[in-house]
């Protein structure tokens, strides 16, 4: 009896109903690659923004501050005072996305554009915008460079809820 197929040759079979064909359906969250881009330039984009200090804590930080992860998470990436105003915003969930209908999807948030300010050498005051579907809120933190060559987040802020007027003076959060 011949063997009609790609058994034993190593391949993975083709066609309808035999596994993916087609680009991956999983959707990623930063959103389509821009109109004309390659995507393997993208990509490498991708990676090198996540290299930089302010991406990397922004993206932390969301995944805290939107109850993703546990607020013990960035304890060794904080520093003092950064760290209790995590333990008291992250309860809240301040960044989790609202829910949407009545089953219950959200859109994850985001970090849109992230940018920094440099005030002295060793010193990274970094705003970021989070996105969740048409929702924006701004996060701003600071880092510090520590004498073991680590990065450590030394405060935290946010903007105010949506529809809520922001207090004289700032938010204070």
């Amino acid at each position: 009896m011949d063997r009609i197929g790609t058994a034993g040759t190593g391949r993975r079979p083709t066609g309808p109903g035999r596994g993916r064909s087609g680009p991956p359906t999983r959707r990623d969250p930063r959103g389509p690659a821009p109109t004309g881009a390659v995507p393997g330039v993208v990509a490498r984009r991708r990676r090198e923004r996540e290299l930089l200090p302010r991406y990397w804590f922004a993206d932390r930080l969301l995944l805290t501050l939107s109850g993703q992860r546990p607020v013990h998470w960035m304890l060794g990436h904080t520093a003092g005072p950064a760290y209790e105003q995590l333990v008291r915003l992250a309860p809240r969930a301040p960044l989790a996305p609202p829910r949407t209908s009545v089953r219950g999807t959200r859109p994850a948030p985001v970090v849109g554009r992230c940018d920094e300010y440099r005030p002295r050498p060793g010193v990274i005051e970094a705003y970021a915008r989070v996105l969740t579907g048409d929702r924006v809120r701004a996060l701003a933190f600071r880092l510090e460079h520590g004498r073991d060559g680590r990065w450590r987040c030394s405060a935290v802020e946010l903007g105010p809820e949506p529809g809520v007027p922001a207090a004289r003076g700032g938010t204070g959060a």
